[in-house]
């Protein structure tokens, strides 16, 4: 475990109860690189905290929970001790005022909420396989089209990831095709002739998802933005405006993902359906759809962290840590 940590204490309280029980205290080592050592091999076990595992587990698909070692427990914030309080009564203020909770719920919502509706292990593993094996014969063409519409190329190979697991040669039952998986209505309107050439399919693609990037109201920025794009891209820009209404019906806000993701799947629902413009659709598939990218794309920030994350300059901090479309 890692030295002088909480977990070290809470071995140091159960040892009474256990009196066998013997641990070692690491002394240079963080919680994410005990991890990893027990996903290499090189550690049979270490304790992490269960907010820790959920989001390790993507780049690690072997490592497993074995028991919890105590019930759970808050996250609390720690100030210096110091007779100047003003920055702990400052905090104090922000707390007390409501306006934590709004910005908890968006750390929640960026780290965790993709993460929360289980997890495929046989999945992540072919993934990181993938990364391995197939990533490096694509790997260009998805920067040169990222970098032709301004975008994150890490972005755009999870979408492709997504669409066809990054096979040229992927069909599916309708007819669509490629590493993109375009119709042939939306290749010919792109220019694509061949929608099994990769560098055309990734390119369109990339095209495309501007396309659809343009239509979003300019008010709405950030993740948001980008979120709600990758739904348009995968069930249609018209759909998801009706689920921006129900949104909206339902006293949420139409221009926060979160809100619109959770109507989506009311579009299934006759009741529902019945009172927007285009009626039916399997608004689940667009939940999932975004859901699965925003995980590879989190992984694949990862496994390319040599790689410049932010923008040469931005507009402001929050865009440059937050939008992937500037990054």
């Amino acid at each position: 475990v890692m030295a002088d940590s909480s977990h070290a204490e809470t071995f140091a309280e159960l040892v009474d109860e256990h009196p066998g029980l013997n641990w070692q205290e690491h002394p240079t080592a963080d919680e994410q690189e005990l991890i990893e050592m027990v996903s290499t091999g090189e550690l049979e076990y270490t304790v992490a905290d269960s907010n820790s595992f959920q989001i390790n587990r993507f780049f690690h698909p072997d490592i497993r929970v074995a028991f919890n070692l105590s019930p759970p427990q808050d996250i609390a914030w720690a100030f210096r001790k110091d007779e100047d309080t003003s920055l702990v009564e400052k905090a104090q203020r922000f707390f007390d005022d409501g306006a934590a909770t709004a910005v908890l719920n968006t750390i929640e919502e960026r780290y965790y909420a993709h993460a929360d509706d289980g997890f495929d292990y046989v999945g992540a593993r072919t993934f990181l396989k993938h990364i391995q094996t197939r990533l490096p014969m694509y790997r260009a063409m998805f920067q040169e089209a990222a970098e032709s519409v301004g975008m994150d190329w890490r972005l755009l190979a999870a979408m492709g990831y997504q669409e066809s697991h990054w096979d040229p040669a992927a069909v599916s039952a309708t007819g669509v095709k490629g590493i993109m998986m375009l119709t042939h209505d939306t290749a010919r309107s792109l220019g694509v002739t061949d929608r099994q050439d990769p560098q055309q399919s990734i390119q369109g693609g990339a095209w495309y998802f501007q396309r659809v990037m343009g239509k979003i109201p300019d008010r709405i920025t950030g993740l948001d933005r980008v979120w709600l794009a990758l739904a348009a891209y995968n069930v249609g820009y018209g759909h998801l405006e009706d689920a921006r209404i129900i949104a909206q019906i339902q006293g949420g806000d139409p221009d926060d993902w979160e809100d619109v993701r959770a109507s989506l799947p009311l579009l299934t629902q006759k009741k529902w359906y019945s009172r927007v413009k285009r009626g039916y659709a399997r608004g689940w598939q667009p939940v999932h759809y975004v859901d699965n990218i925003r995980s590879y794309y989190e992984v694949l920030r990862w496994m390319t962290v040599s790689m410049p994350r932010e923008p040469v300059q931005a507009e402001s901090e929050e865009e440059a840590t937050t939008d992937p479309n500037r990054a």
